[in-house]
């Protein structure tokens, strides 16, 4: 089969390359899918789970991207929930080679139907900036109705699904990006948008929730805008700045398939958008993944036509 490979850390998505791998084959209670579309998060050439496995051990040449949406073809034993055929959406384990192939193999668990009326891009698009959205706001930071959320990088990925949840969810959101991203964000559904170059952060008051995808001073400057009891929610390593009466949480995203049926849903009803910047061939695939510019949105990979 086709896949991307990668060998070595030092070389980054500039390292990857199209090539010939042996298709995969399904352990105990996993399916093997044909990928139709696959996504890739940019920071994952970066974590040691992409090079080595559980117990360190070196596991190159690997195939990253984790975000996938397809077709299973094969179930290893012991496999219940999901049938040969079937259409599907999910987040591949980190520690095993990912999406961004013809086939995967995937533990069953870690993926949810994926209805007949939803494209394999937009599937493709959801597992990880989802996930990362709704146990960001609901597990760890256990939103209610009616409170302030602070989104940074509202425009992108992961912050825009944050922006559109925690308004369904009754929260008044305020976005944050640069100036270029105002519209964008409104659009989503942020009722205030913070420029971070040009404008004051403490400006916008206190807060019940701060959404950190950033990190850095402005992590530290938001933590002290949240209020008594209220929460910083990161996504970018341990919390290097605590709310002075509130809690400090980081969190790596997990596969659910309760959540991701409750997201897609939202899309297929249209209380929830996408965020797609880009959608490129597999046989572009590479180039696509090492972009000149700045990313906007998700860079989908379709890997069948």
């Amino acid at each position: 089969m086709k896949a991307i490979v990668v060998t070595e850390q030092a070389a980054g998505t500039g390292g990857m390359k199209l090539m010939d791998r042996p298709e995969p084959q399904a352990a105990i209670n996993d399916v093997i899918v044909q990928v139709h579309a696959s996504g890739f998060v940019p920071t994952e050439l970066t974590w040691p789970s992409t090079w080595t496995d559980r117990v360190e051990r070196a596991r190159t040449p690997s195939i990253p991207g984790h975000e996938l949406a397809g077709v299973v073809t094969a179930l290893g034993y012991g496999t219940t929930g999901l049938s040969v055929g079937q259409r599907v959406f999910g987040l591949a384990d980190w520690y095993r080679d990912g999406s961004l192939a013809e086939y995967v193999a995937i533990e069953a668990r870690n993926l949810a139907p994926l209805p007949g009326d939803v494209d394999f891009t937009v599937g493709a698009s959801l597992p990880v900036s989802g996930l990362t959205a709704w146990q960001g706001l609901f597990q760890h930071g256990r939103l209610q109705a009616g409170q302030r959320v602070l989104a940074h990088g509202a425009a992108g990925a992961v912050g825009s699904m944050v922006t559109q949840l925690a308004r369904e969810a009754g929260a008044y959101v305020i976005g944050s990006g640069r100036a270029s991203d105002r519209q964008t964000v409104l659009d989503f559904g942020a009722k205030e948008f913070v420029d971070l170059d040009n404008d004051a952060l403490e400006d916008i008051g206190k807060v019940d929730l701060v959404f950190d995808v950033i990190g850095g001073d402005i992590q530290k400057r938001s933590a002290a805008l949240i209020r008594a009891g209220g929460t910083l929610v990161t996504i970018v390593g341990p919390a290097e700045a605590r709310p002075t009466n509130g809690l400090a949480l980081d969190f790596v995203v997990e596969a659910d398939r309760s959540q991701l049926s409750e997201i897609v849903q939202r899309v297929r009803d249209g209380r929830l958008r996408t965020n797609i910047g880009k959608v490129s061939t597999f046989d572009d695939a590479v180039a696509a993944l090492n972009p000149s510019g700045r990313r906007k949105g998700n860079t989908i990979i379709r890997v069948r036509p």
